[in-house]
Formats: C-alpha cells, sequence, structure tokens
C-alpha cells in the first residue's frame, strides 16, 4: 500500500494508495465546514448537522489510519488526529442518543 498508484503516473502525480486515504480524509475533514455552513445558512442560524460529525469521524479515522500504517508513521499525525476522532465519536454518540437515529428533518 506504500507504491505508487500506477494509473495515476500519467498525470504526473505519485501518490500512493495509504496518500490517497489520507488526503480524502484531510479533505472529508475540512469539507464539514461547508457542510455546517450551508446548514447554518438555511436555517439562519448556527447548526451543526450529524452529517458535520459523521465527516468528522471519517475523515479523522482516514487521516488517522494514514499516519498509522503509511511509511509516514508520524506521532504527531497520529496525536493530531486522535483526539478529533474521540469528540468526534462522542458527539455523534450524544447526538443519536438525544435525537435518536432518525431525526425530524423539519424541526432541526
Amino acid at each position: 500500500m506504500n507504491t505508487s498508484i500506477a494509473w495515476l503516473e500519467w498525470t504526473g502525480l505519485h501518490m500512493s494508495p495509504w496518500k490517497l486515504i489520507g488526503l480524502t480524509g484531510a479533505l472529508m475533514f475540512g469539507g464539514r465546514w461547508v457542510v455546517q455552513f450551508l446548514a447554518s445558512r438555511k436555517h439562519r442560524k448556527p447548526v451543526i448537522p450529524r452529517l458535520f460529525w459523521y465527516m468528522s469521524l471519517v475523515g479523522s479515522v482516514m487521516t488517522l489510519s494514514y499516519f498509522v500504517f503509511s511509511q509516514k508513521q508520524d506521532s504527531v499525525g497520529v496525536v493530531q488526529n486522535l483526539f478529533p476522532a474521540f469528540t468526534a465519536a462522542y458527539s455523534l454518540y450524544l447526538d443519536i442518543r438525544h435525537r435518536g437515529w432518525r431525526r425530524d428533518r423539519a424541526g432541526h
């Protein structure tokens, strides 16, 4: 998983599957703010939709796995992504516990 993806090399990108996983995770983790912005704009007040927590958790886990399993093996990256993953998982748990699995879309 640390060797370059052959079908990407013609583009000039030399990327391993782990790097692709890490970049996708970073984009997902950053993209959650777009989701939060759009939800807040729609409701005309600050809101955090459940998708925000899913994107936080998946993005953190993907980026964490990059730092743990790739050639990078960077402890700073592990610590940097471990705590947000825990926080996102706990916040998602609280959201589901408070609002249930199926949220009332009209009211939230």
